[in-house]
């Protein structure tokens, strides 16, 4: 006779949950969240204007790698030549820190949950009939998160670039710093944070070792990403604000709405 699960004594239970406490709100917060950020970063995207005050350069546009870069814009020269005008430099660059977080593991959780309730909460039962995993396109791409952690690693030391040149006034002399510089500065302190408490950078530093003892400076890599990995959702989301509000902050001094506080 069958047991377990499959035993014909298992309860049934037509409700979809018995849960009595308000499981919902998580969900529905992240939903409202991922869709504001995700209308807002979208309309910047593609707008193709309003990303560089000098001397600050919106992450969202960082490197601005192609000839419809404004002046000033592109530290790192503009090798992108093909492309018609009315295409955003945004859309060169946001697809791997894009990638990044879709694919990654907090967000996969986080996702699933909130836009395809699957589940949306433990001990709730989700619409969907099958299950079928990450083995099947397209969630199949899922496996390709490692590599983007590859790029998004280099983009954030460019964004960290982006906050020692800041330094600097709009004439481009070095000794100065404002509201800007610290934004900016903040923003990649965090996008650094999320970066490098990643799974994937855990089992990079870690990974496929048989035996700490003969690996003393991976293992405290290791040891460190691990302790940050338990922040890795704070770190997702306080990230996922921070470049939005710094990307708000560049738009607004390039539309002249506000002028930038200089410290010194």
């Amino acid at each position: 006779m069958a047991t377990g699960v499959l035993s014909p004594d298992r309860a049934r239970i037509d409700k979809r949950t018995l849960r009595r406490d308000r499981w919902w709100i998580h969900p529905t917060l992240t939903f409202i969240g991922f869709t504001a950020f995700v209308v807002y970063a979208s309309w910047r995207a593609f707008s193709g204007v309003n990303y560089y005050a000098s001397p600050y350069l919106s992450p969202f546009y960082s490197p601005c790698l192609t000839t419809q870069c404004v002046p000033g814009s592109s530290d790192f020269g503009q090798p992108i030549t093909f492309l018609p005008a009315w295409f955003s430099p945004a859309l060169i660059i946001l697809v791997f820190p894009l990638g990044f977080r879709l694919t990654c593991y907090y967000y996969r959780k986080a996702y699933y949950r909130s836009f395809w309730l699957s589940p949306p909460a433990c001990a709730v039962a989700e619409p969907h009939r099958r299950y079928t995993g990450e083995r099947r396109f397209p969630l199949i791409l899922q496996n390709s998160h490692r590599w983007f952690f590859y790029a998004s690693f280099l983009v954030a030391c460019i964004l960290t670039y982006d906050v020692v040149i800041a330094f600097r006034n709009e004439e481009h002399e070095w000794g100065h710093a404002g509201l800007g510089t610290l934004i900016l500065l903040v923003n990649v302190v965090l996008i650094w944070l999320y970066t490098l408490s990643c799974h994937s950078c855990r089992h990079i530093v870690g990974g496929r070792l048989r035996h700490f003892s003969k690996h003393p400076i991976r293992y405290r890599l290791w040891t460190l990403v691990s302790r940050m990995n338990t922040d890795h959702p704070r770190w997702a989301w306080a990230s996922l604000f921070s470049v939005a509000l710094a990307d708000l902050y560049v738009y607004l001094l390039a539309t002249n709405v506000i002028s930038d506080i200089r410290f010194f």
